[in-house]
């Protein structure tokens, strides 16, 4: 017989034991990994409203208000853009048949609302140039509501919050958001990609990449390369790969357009001239290995340093993000690392990256808690919440540091935009009347600006030696043409120059007060039309021209005049 041993029933524990058990296991939870983890997926979010009208709000200010920043704008696509409406404009050597580096399928596209426009204000043009901006801008905003969107349903409002409050106020995103080069148009398919990519729309986030390597800047692709490699990880080998091919075929047959009286591809001419010919960009200035660092300061001030630690906080935000964020942000450091490097450097080659400097810096802003949290710790230490306290305190800093950044090169510098626009209240000026510019040709702000009155604009020989825009020549072909005063060697050419300065009508000129002449002001032959004030770099102290500092700004910074003058008839002279 077996023998049966007494059973010990285990002593029962209390319901409301339990339930203290799993509260404390919560708030454990709540407290150590607290936004540790990504949101789930049911939850929805910012909806795309907000993001949409605070960026279309601040999106339309910098269309109606942003200055030109680079002339390259101004004669590689507002000129030909101007030209393809209205048959005249000023042509580069890149545009040069013989040389065809510049690709009219990225003008083509904006004909999309520059053509409509053109017809509805015929008399007009400046109309059309603000009209093209506003799209742009409506682009901007709808790739970057989708990144806002994206954010928010994945890592959680506040980073979205923080992030729209970023895109909408730093100096970098308000200025390269409304600005006509295709590094723009690398930026809006970065940051579309971006957030593709983040909603696990894999083949879609290729297929974008593909386009704004293709349409905007070849060069680029070194930036889509993290979340196209990731893509093709993460989802369907087959068919992201497919998007991405299907995609680049499609735009590449498109490039190849009959505008320069061949068949030839702009892509193959840009590559083969930078890579395969050695390239020469040093020809139009070099800068030391630090200017991005200084520039991206300039224009994200603390945030643009924020963006870069976001490596050094990697054991935190890869268990915060998820690789995800790390493949987003990662072009950041590639793209800054390669521009470095090359010895010819302009602020508009890091606007691709724009955005994602403002999603690694708020995504820094945002761990501020966690750098000072105690994994082992059911309580938060006062650290915590001090550091709480000081992510909208900061985030708050850094945007009025970039609006007063923004309001300084805005009331500093936008002379040009403004004088030119007073040449459309001066038709009294008698018809045929020629403009002339000497050495404010790269503040030249496009054809857009100048009335139907104005015969033609010329440029004076002010001392600069480097190869200037031409008009297009409609008799040698237009834009097939070859002509011979072109070169890829930034040789000046003697014909660029109008050499008898009487020959001009009105004149153009920048006068910092400096010991050598203005022509302004010999009031025997000029009469100022319009003058307003400009910035004097030179003069002014760094922080004060940086940044716009109420009272100070005006009376530290030194201006010189941004004029527009008329010669006075000779007959008016002698009978004086």
């Amino acid at each position: 017989m077996a023998l049966k041993l007494p059973r010990h029933r285990r002593q029962a524990v209390p319901e409301r034991d339990l339930a203290d058990s799993a509260a404390l296991r919560a708030d454990r939870y709540s407290k150590e990994d607290k936004g540790d983890k990504p949101r789930e997926k049911n939850e929805k979010g910012l909806r795309w409203q907000l993001p949409f009208l605070a960026l279309g709000l601040l999106r339309h200010m910098s269309a109606s208000s942003n200055i030109i920043h680079d002339c390259d704008e101004v004669f590689n696509y507002w000129e030909p853009l101007h030209y393809l409406l209205y048959k005249s404009g000023f042509q580069t050597w890149e545009y040069s048949s013989e040389f065809a580096l510049r690709s009219y399928l990225y003008l083509l596209f904006h004909m999309l609302v520059a053509g409509p426009t053109s017809w509805f204000y015929k008399d007009e043009k400046i109309q059309v140039f603000y009209k093209v901006r506003l799209f742009l801008g409506l682009i901007s905003t709808i790739t970057e509501t989708v990144l806002i969107v994206a954010l928010s349903r994945k890592y959680g409002k506040r980073l979205a919050t923080y992030t729209l409050a970023m895109l909408c106020l730093t100096s970098g995103c308000f200025f390269s958001s409304t600005s006509f080069l295709p590094s723009t148009f690398s930026m809006y398919a970065v940051t579309l990609s971006s957030a593709l990519f983040l909603l696990e729309k894999y083949a879609s986030a290729v297929s974008v990449s593909a386009a704004g390597v293709l349409i905007g800047w070849p060069f680029s692709i070194l930036i889509f390369l993290p979340v196209t490699i990731y893509s093709l990880i993460k989802g369907s080998f087959k068919k992201v790969f497919l998007s991405g091919l299907i995609t680049s075929v499609s735009v590449i047959y498109m490039l190849i357009i009959y505008y320069y009286g061949k068949w030839t591809s702009s892509i193959f001419n840009l590559l083969k001239y930078n890579v395969l010919g050695g390239g020469e960009s040093h020809l139009y200035g070099v800068e030391s290995a630090t200017y991005y660092l200084r520039n991206g300061f300039n224009n994200f001030n603390f945030s643009f340093i924020l963006a870069l630690l976001f490596v050094a906080f990697l054991p935190i935000t890869l268990k915060k993000y998820t690789p995800d964020l790390l493949v987003v942000v990662s072009p950041i450091y590639i793209w800054l690392a390669f521009m470095s490097l090359q010895p010819h450097k302009e602020e508009r080659f890091l606007y691709p990256i724009y955005t994602l400097i403002c999603v690694a810096a708020t995504a820094v802003i945002d761990i501020f808690p966690d750098i000072f949290r105690d994994r082992f710790s059911t309580e938060e230490s006062f650290m915590v919440k001090v550091a709480k306290v000081l992510r909208p305190v900061f985030l708050g800093l850094i945007l009025c540091a970039s609006h007063s950044r923004t309001f300084s090169l805005l009331h500093g510098y936008s002379g040009p935009l403004v004088i030119y626009k007073h040449l459309e209240h001066h038709e009294d000026a008698s018809p045929g009347s020629i403009l002339c510019v000497g050495s404010e040709w790269h503040r030249y702000p496009s054809s857009f600006f100048i009335p139907s009155y104005v015969k033609e604009v010329r440029w004076i020989d002010d001392g600069f030696r480097g190869l200037l825009p031409f008009p297009f020549n409609s008799t040698l072909g237009g834009t097939a043409a070859a002509p011979s005063y072109f070169n890829n060697k930034n040789r000046a050419s003697d014909m660029q120059y109008l050499h008898d300065i009487d020959a001009c009508t009105l004149f153009v000129e920048l006068d910092l007060r400096r010991p050598h002449p203005s022509r302004g002001r010999d009031l025997s032959k000029w009469e100022t039309l319009a003058a307003v004030h400009y910035l004097d770099r030179e003069l002014s102290p760094a922080i004060y021209r940086s940044f716009f500092i109420p009272y100070s700004w005006h009376h530290k910074n030194v201006f010189g005049l941004y004029k527009l003058l008329r010669k006075i008839p000779q007959n008016n002279v002698d009978q004086d």
